[in-house]
């Protein structure tokens, strides 16, 4: 009390007044707070009660929610809402195609997270390396088979890659020949109608209702594919056409179907270390002219230019006319075809009942037997409520007999053989070649003399090789037959693959004898002292390497060889589906090294040097043709495995 006396006397000392003592200065001079008086200016008033209506309105107390809870509800019914609305106006405008494209992404990613996590000797998640591939196929095979359209296509290629996928694969999309479902007749209208400005009866001068003098047309689809159905009609002027109609959704869908395929791609580019990503701009192109129906029937006249002009398939393989006057970018008009399909093994060699010295409808170019004038001969064959018409298409298989299970009995090894024939001549003497020869685009038809005659229809995706490449290509076949190890390095290097020996396996599809067969010692080496599970895995990693190593310098590496690869195995799978009645590899070997002797582009010296040779390598063939005989006998003595078993196997 003494000192705080003391403190205010020297307050008062140096005219320091009170209000002017403020905290900040108190505590520099070490004066306690509460020491301190504040000066009340006013005068004294009493204290008084505050008058009730000076007070604010009182306010409603509102109940509400949990803040968080009612945030989520509200960003749910919105999220749900965009979501909702994107589908249905995708759905209406844009044939689904952000929907197909998010279903692709999810089955991308599901498929590489568990390719990523399982894929190893013991994996995790899974029993084994089979169920890992199974599941997956099941997978893919689901988001094709939703999809549609174009993923179709990717489908039927998968499914003939018999030489390079697992089994599980094989089996999981042996289903996907199945035909499409077809589009209404509504559908087929608008697209002629935008097409051509008119109707369906202006263009093709049909009539629904009989009318006299027009001509008539199915509404329901005799086939249905994935990018387009087809028709059949009789013109006014009495010809059978196939009238084939691109499904109106297509355009809509190929951009963005294809956009999607970038981004996987690319995806699994960076994921797995694969360089896919380069080939895609090239095979997008491709798929892109398969919607050009135009593009289409120029590549079909073309064809059938060809193969009138060759005298070794002239009378062997038909090519059907297009008419250009019915046909628009989504719109072709053919000839009309009536035949086996190549997939009806039994329809192709069980006995012939037709006619002695007569020929299947249409073979040989001969014209259809014309139509019957009563209701009883219509063909049954489409569906049941399908309109019947006196004049729609009659049935023409009396030549498969009363019990209706006769065939064309034609020799299998002879078909293959045209079919091997065929392609074998696009490869490797035109460089013009049909990429997309699955067994429902090969028909079968008997000749009056009794051989048969290959008819091959959709023309949509073909390639084109340059001459060098041509020349290349040949002689790199001709090299493997003869073993010539120095050429095909030479070759391969210079189209910027690292391991000469995988291609030529590849390119086989068995392996490659005639190499150092390093890769396929190392792979038994590696095996020796592991488990039947250890062993798979590495094979298999080893088989992934061996893609990186064939695609090896992207930029230097033709991007032919991707569908004529494709062509290859589709053309083994045909062979395989029909037993392997001909050594497809001897065929296309002397293919190869004939066309590198009839080529126009090489000089005359060139070419007869080039028949001295192929002279030679006839007979290097003749001990092919040994070899391959005595392996048939072997496996049809149950000794061997066969080439197809030791494949799986690697």
């Amino acid at each position: 009390m003494i000192h705080g006396l003391r403190l205010l006397r020297g307050a008062q000392t140096h005219n320091v007044t009170y209000r002017s003592l403020t905290l900040p200065s108190l505590r520099s001079r070490s004066v306690h707070p509460s020491l301190v008086r504040h000066v009340q200016s006013q005068a004294f008033q009493p204290a008084r009660p505050i008058n009730p209506a000076d007070l604010p309105k009182p306010k409603v107390r509102k109940i509400k929610p949990p803040f968080r809870r009612r945030k989520w509800v509200r960003r749910l019914f919105v999220f749900s809402a965009l979501v909702g609305s994107g589908y249905v106006l995708d759905k209406q405008f844009n044939a689904s195609a952000l929907t197909r494209s998010f279903r692709t992404f999810k089955t991308g990613l599901v498929i590489g997270l568990d390719y990523k996590i399982n894929f190893r000797a013991h994996p995790p998640l899974v029993n084994s390396i089979e169920e890992l591939h199974a599941r997956n196929a099941t997978r893919i095979f689901d988001l094709l088979r939703y999809n549609g359209g174009l993923y179709l296509k990717i489908g039927q290629a998968i499914a003939m890659q018999s030489a390079v996928l697992p089994p599980q694969f094989q089996k999981m999309f042996a289903k996907m020949f199945d035909d499409a479902p077809q589009n209404d007749w509504a559908e087929v209208e608008r697209v002629v109608r935008e097409d051509f400005g008119k109707s369906v009866e202006e263009v093709f001068g049909v009539s629904f209702a009989g009318e006299q003098g027009k001509g008539v047309m199915e509404k329901t689809a005799r086939a249905s594919a994935s990018v387009a159905q087809v028709h059949w009609a009789r013109l006014a002027d009495g010809r059978e056409v196939a009238i084939k109609v691109q499904k109106r959704e297509i355009a809509d869908q190929v951009g963005w179907d294809l956009w999607a395929f970038k981004v996987v791609a690319k995806a699994y580019t960076w994921w797995f270390g694969i360089p896919l990503y380069t080939l895609v701009p090239y095979i997008t192109e491709r798929l892109m002219l398969e919607t050009d129906f135009q593009n289409e029937a120029d590549n079909a006249e073309k064809m059938r230019e060809l193969v009138a002009g060759e005298k070794r398939l002239n009378g062997r393989v038909y090519i059907p006319q297009v008419y250009r006057e019915l046909s628009s970018k989504r719109v072709m008009t053919a000839e009309w075809i009536e035949g086996v399909r190549l997939w009806d093994k039994e329809g192709i060699q069980d006995r012939w009942q037709g006619g002695f010295r007569q020929g299947s409808p249409g073979a040989g170019g001969s014209k259809l037997p014309p139509l019957p004038n009563d209701r009883t001969n219509v063909d049954e064959s489409v569906p049941e409520d399908a309109p019947k018409h006196p004049l729609y298409k009659p049935n023409r298989k009396q030549w498969k007999g009363k019990d209706g299970k006769g065939g064309l009995g034609v020799s299998l090894k002879t078909t293959m053989n045209t079919i091997v024939d065929l392609f074998s001549a696009q490869m490797f003497l035109w460089g013009i070649v049909h990429c997309d020869p699955h067994p429902g685009n090969i028909f079968i038809r008997r000749l009056p003399n009794g051989q048969p005659e290959v008819v091959l229809i959709d023309h949509g995706l073909y390639i084109q090789m340059s001459p060098q490449f041509r020349h290349q290509y040949a002689l790199f076949w001709k090299s493997l037959m003869a073993f010539d190890n120095a050429t095909i390095r030479d070759i391969v290097s210079s189209w910027g693959i690292n391991n000469p020996d995988i291609f030529a396996s590849a390119t086989l599809m068995r392996p490659y004898q005639g190499g150092d067969n390093s890769t396929l010692n190392e792979l038994k080496k590696g095996g020796k002292g592991k488990d039947q599970a250890e062993r798979a895995f590495e094979m298999q990693a080893k088989a992934r390497d061996g893609i990186k190593q064939i695609l090896g310098d992207e930029t230097k590496w033709p991007r032919e060889l991707i569908f004529i690869g494709r062509n290859l195995r589709i053309v083994q799978g045909n062979n395989q589906f029909l037993g392997s009645p001909v050594n497809r590899i001897k065929i296309t070997g002397l293919w190869a090294s004939r066309a590198l002797a009839e080529s126009p582009d090489l000089s005359t010296g060139q070419r007869w040097r080039n028949w001295v040779q192929h002279l030679r390598f006839r007979l290097v063939l003749l001990l092919s043709d040994a070899y391959f005989t005595w392996s048939k006998v072997k496996q049809a003595v149950g000794v061997g495995r066969g080439w197809r078993r030791i494949l799986r196997r690697i």
